[in-house]
């Protein structure tokens, strides 16, 4: 049997080629929320605090809960980056976060308080 042969019987077994094209796997999910009152956070699908993350493309929906604030990102590849604005106040799902190695902050930009988390 040819090496090729084998590497086509392995990918199909684990689930990786469906058709002859190779599946895309879902990105992790993260949950932020800001509101109602002067509190912001960031957890994962767990429902754990975010202190580190692993390099990457994450799904964030961010749930506002107050008109006065937004959700904002900064860290490599993001530069105050606002992903809920002022007055917004609801959910927004599916946001498409790749991160790198580095630090990073959340936080309200007009009363500045903020989380931060690590990717390495």
């Amino acid at each position: 049997m040819s090496i090729r042969l084998l590497a086509v019987i392995g990918a199909v077994s684990t689930g990786l080629v469906f058709g002859g094209l190779a599946l895309a796997a879902t990105p992790p999910k993260l949950a932020g929320s800001v509101g109602p009152g002067f509190t912001i956070g960031l957890k994962d699908a767990k429902g754990q605090k975010v202190k580190t993350l692993k390099p990457g493309k994450y799904s964030l929906t961010i749930k506002d809960q107050a008109s006065i604030h937004d959700w904002t990102l900064t860290g490599p590849g993001y530069s105050n980056k606002h992903l809920t604005t002022i007055p917004f106040t609801g959910t927004k799902s599916n946001i498409a976060v790749t991160v790198k190695a580095g630090k990073y902050k959340y936080f309200c930009s007009l009363h500045g308080f903020s989380g931060t988390f690590t990717v390495k």
